[in-house]
């Protein structure tokens, strides 16, 4: 009894399986003939009607590695490059192949340089070698990413390098005009001070031409004193008395003895004068 139900079993998932097969088969029949009618709207330039048709194809059938990457040339011929990527992208893994596999990749190094991604080219051509050594095609489009990743990064080196270069110039600049800055801010403070300083020496030379002209003028006092020294030594020398001759003193001292003397006597004759006529104090009737 085991054995024949482990047969029924068995026979049951082979049929299942078969019907799983079948509509595999189905449904990736439904996703080529979808495929073919997308291939030749674009032949006839139907974009709309070809995109229409490659996405029911892709809708039917993940095993269909055909239709999305069809689909991807088209839309990498309309230069949608970022659609046209994930469409490759999906070609590859849906390839059941090498050959596929290769194409899709190669494809993928395509998008990658038209958008200039060149470290990324290099890497989806070697994948595509990877898959097919043979393709001449990719092995010259691998050279070119390669040398167009080079120069992209002497550019990039030299673009920092520039940048530096500016940034170090900016700097220095900067540093310039603070220190033309510093130097004007301190010419105007020695250009104060030196005002200051010539206003005290001004004043100070000012001071010391009132004090020359004072000088001068003591001077000139002097001078005039020692001028007239010889006329005082000489008047002095006329004032003291010569022998058996009066000093002015004396004489002034003998005229003032004289006057008193009158004086004396003016006196006493006035007194007689007074005394001799009696003086009158009452109302003569």
């Amino acid at each position: 009894m085991k054995k024949i139900a482990f047969i029924i079993i068995l026979i049951g998932g082979l049929v299942q399986a078969q019907e799983v097969d079948k509509e595999k088969e189905k449904s990736l029949k439904l996703a080529n003939n979808y495929t073919w009618e997308a291939n030749k709207d674009l032949s006839e330039s139907n974009f709309v009607n070809a995109e229409a048709n490659y996405r029911r194809a892709i809708s039917k059938s993940a095993e269909n590695s055909i239709a999305p990457y069809n689909l991807g040339n088209a839309y990498y011929e309309n230069e949608t490059y970022s659609e046209a990527f994930g469409r490759f992208k999906q070609a590859g893994e849906n390839a059941t192949n090498k050959k596929d596999k290769h194409m899709a990749y190669h494809n993928m190094g395509n998008v990658f340089m038209k958008n200039k991604e060149y470290q990324k080219a290099v890497d989806a051509y070697k994948e595509s070698l990877r898959n097919d050594p043979t393709d001449e095609e990719t092995r010259y489009n691998l050279a070119l990413a390669k040398e167009m990743l080079k120069k992209q990064q002497d550019e990039q080196q030299q673009n920092d390098q520039n940048k530096d270069d500016q940034n170090q110039e900016d700097q220095k600049d900067q540093q310039d005009q603070n220190q033309d800055k510093k130097e004007g801010d301190q010419n105007e403070d020695n250009k104060g001070d030196q005002e200051e300083e010539n206003q005290g020496d001004k004043k100070e030379e000012g001071d010391k031409g009132e004090e020359q002209k004072e000088d001068n003028k003591e001077g000139e006092g002097e001078d005039e004193e020692k001028n007239d020294e010889p006329y005082k030594a000489e008047e002095q020398k006329q004032q003291q008395p010569r022998p058996n001759q009066l000093s002015p003193q004396q004489v002034k001292n003998l005229l003032e003895a004289m006057q008193n003397e009158e004086k004396k006597v003016q006196e006493k004759i006035d007194a007689q004068k007074v005394k001799g006529a009696k003086i009158q104090n009452e109302k003569d009737w």
